[in-house]
Formats: C-alpha cells, structure tokens, sequence
C-alpha cells in the first residue's frame, strides 16, 4: 500500500528484454533499500529482485507491460518512487495500491498564476469511478481531479512544490501517463455491478 506522495525521484540506468519482461536497475537516493522490497515506479508497485550501489533492479512481468508503458522506457529515463507504507506511518496523500489501471494520454497543458492544469484523456475504467475532488494517481503521484472538461477527460491541477518534486513537471500534451483510478470508487464500481 502507498500514498503517493513521492519520496524520490530515480533514473532508469538500465531497460534490459528479458524472456518474461523487462528489468529496469534504477539509481536512486535510497540507501537501505531490501530485497524483495516493494517500491511504486511511477505508480507500479514492483519487486526489488536485486541491488546495486546507489540503486536497485526490478522486474517488469509481461502483463504489467500490457498495462503500462514501462515497455518504452530507456535509459536516462527521470522516474517518481515511493516505498511501500509501513504500519504506523503518516498517510499524508490518499490509498493508493500501485496497480496501475491504464495508460492516459495528456491532451493539454495550461499554466495558471498559482498552478499547472493537466488535462489527461483516460481509458473508460478510470474514466467512469473519477469525479471532481476525487483521488486519481498519475505517474505514481496522487492528485484531486480538479475537474471534468470533456468525455473521458480528467483535469489535475499541479501545485509548484509537486513541479518541483516530481517528474510531472517534464509532461507535455502528447505524453502517456500511468493512472491509478480511486481505490475506494473502484470498489463501489465492482460492488454495483456485481448487484446489478
């Protein structure tokens, strides 16, 4: 379980095929990181299957590259992290699982006085549990749905402080964007259609 609140942001050193996937070693800022430690990539829960000095490996499987788009990533790549919440840690952001829902597209960039507007084409399963003041997770970073501009189109509103400590401040309208719709909507979505 994560928050989404970002704790580091690492860089891909490494993006190598493998026959079940993907590993990605990641340079970081963490010094104690563990094996078999679960660490949120861009909002993707993964498995630290080895470690490095200054980093750690994961292995992206081939459905959550059928999900995701870490099947794009390379080298030099900025990444968002988060370490999985311990018992007794603050929840500063909101429940977030890190399981990516699908891939979003940015289709607009604005800039306002006080904040960055992102409006952000989501696939229907995010789309139909998000509404205004809910939670959605965007590259791992959990945000409040500002608004709802157009059909499947989530607007984030993005604070100078999450500019400057995240790697959201680097999308631009065409961009793809990993979504992690709200936990508790997701389950009342399941829970209705299963009453239906």
């Amino acid at each position: 379980m994560f928050t989404g609140i970002i704790t580091a942001v690492g860089t891909v050193q490494q993006a190598r095929r493998t026959a079940g996937g993907i590993e990605l070693t990641i340079a970081g800022s963490y010094s104690d990181v563990e094996l078999g430690e679960s660490i949120a990539v861009d909002g993707a829960c993964l498995t630290v299957q080895a470690i490095q000095p200054g980093g750690f490996t994961v292995h992206v499987v081939r459905t959550s590259l059928e999900r995701t788009r870490f099947g794009d990533y390379a080298e030099g790549r900025r990444v968002n992290l988060e370490r999985a919440l311990r018992m007794g840690d603050r929840l500063g952001g909101h429940l977030v699982q890190g399981h990516v829902d699908g891939v979003g597209d940015v289709v607009q960039v604005v800039e306002r006085q006080d904040a960055r507007l992102l409006d952000i084409k989501a696939p229907d399963e995010v789309a139909r549990v998000s509404f205004p003041l809910g939670s959605i997770t965007v590259d791992g970073v959990n945000l409040t749905v500002n608004a709802i501009p157009g059909p499947r189109v989530i607007q984030i509103s993005l604070i100078p402080f999450t500019l400057q400590h995240t790697t959201l401040a680097e999308r631009r309208a065409g961009d793809r964007v990993h979504l992690e719709a709200d936990t508790i909507g997701k389950y009342m979505a399941a829970l209705m259609k299963e009453r239906r």
